[in-house]
């Protein structure tokens, strides 16, 4: 049998490969539809114009870069270089451009937000409709910062998972450190005669999505919060991150995790349950929390259970006291390690 792109199939033979896919693989056959057009879209945007200046971040980028986790991850994170796509702001800043001042940072977060929100509409848009109409039909449209591709599902059982992909750019980093990874489809290695879309994007390195996700967390368990919608999956992925030795390598790279303090404290300032901000540089220097305290562990744990229930884990997933456990035993070991090293990162 030759070999056949899937969309040149018919939207009945397409329906059929997934399903046998599902059959191989176990995964449910609206999850491989969502993913194929995952992979198409960063194909999309890694391929264009602008592809040297932006970055793929964020849980996808561990699922499908990095094969670290193995969760369902809807959405695709991208940072648009801060140097490219805002080069007057930055230009004395140095390599890792931060703003000086905090009137300075609300001056750039409001001139980078309205400039991405145009370049959204007026590049990235018209680039991924463009390449669309020569692939399969989707509608492309854009909200504020956010780019939705609404693609025609040929299931019709995906339950919670909409047929659509939304990309959601930012532009307050460079997005490194970075490399080059091979993104495929996952139902192409169950169907070896249908040609499946591949990308291979810019991704941040996991070290970095690593303290990204840690020093989350240690905002979460600060604040003690009582919403947590869809926040658990960042401890199953950092648990994840740990079994793969990434954990054990963003360790090491102290310099790293301070200038991810750095940037948190210019641009994402926050306080305490107390009113107090929260100090980033304390955090990744000793003074971690990875497991929240009373209401805000029982919140965590209700949005853990339904993250398993809606199907949002490929594998079995561990109870959720496990879990905690897990995040336990790296919190002790994070700041151990960055006790003994404190005098270093200075």
């Amino acid at each position: 049998m030759s070999e056949v792109a899937f969309h040149e199939l018919a939207a009945a033979d397409r329906r059929e490969a997934l399903h046998a896919a599902q059959d191989a693989s176990g995964r449910r056959a609206f999850l491989l539809e969502k993913d194929v057009w995952v992979v198409h879209t960063l194909r999309v945007l890694f391929d264009g114009p602008f592809g040297a200046d932006i970055v793929f971040k964020g849980g996808t980028s561990l699922a499908k870069a990095y094969h670290a986790i193995r969760r369902f991850s809807e959405d695709v994170d991208v940072t648009y270089d801060i140097r490219a796509l805002a080069p007057d702001l930055v230009r004395a800043s140095g390599e890792d451009p931060l703003p000086a001042t905090r009137s300075q940072e609300k001056r750039w977060t409001k001139s980078i937000r309205s400039r991405l929100v145009e370049w959204v509409r007026d590049e990235a848009q018209t680039v991924v409709v463009n390449s669309l109409s020569q692939w399969l039909h989707a509608d492309v449209s854009v909200s504020g910062d956010k780019l939705v591709v609404r693609y025609e599902a040929l299931l019709d059982d995906a339950g919670f998972v909409r047929p659509e992909v939304i990309v959601e750019f930012g532009a307050r980093a460079t997005g490194e450190p970075h490399e080059q990874r091979a993104v495929a489809c996952d139902a192409a290695a169950w169907l070896p005669d249908v040609v499946f879309p591949t990308a291979r994007p810019t991704v941040m390195m996991a070290e970095r999505t690593f303290w990204e996700k840690a020093t989350a967390m240690h905002v979460f368990c600060c604040q003690q919060r009582r919403r947590g919608e869809r926040l658990s999956r960042h401890w199953h992925d950092l648990v994840r991150l740990d079994e793969a030795g990434y954990a054990a390598s963003a360790l090491g790279d102290r310099e790293l995790a301070v200038s991810v303090a750095r940037h948190k404290a210019a641009f994402f300032r926050e306080k305490d349950a107390a009113g107090a901000w929260i100090d980033y540089e304390r955090a990744v220097s000793g003074g971690l929390r990875l497991v929240p305290p009373g209401a805000a562990r029982d919140t965590l744990e209700q949005d853990y259970g339904r993250m398993v229930d809606d199907g949002m884990l490929l594998d079995d997933a561990e109870p959720f006291g496990v879990l905690m456990e897990r995040c336990a035993d790296l919190e002790a070991r994070a700041n151990g390690d960055a006790s003994a090293t404190k005098r270093t990162v200075s």
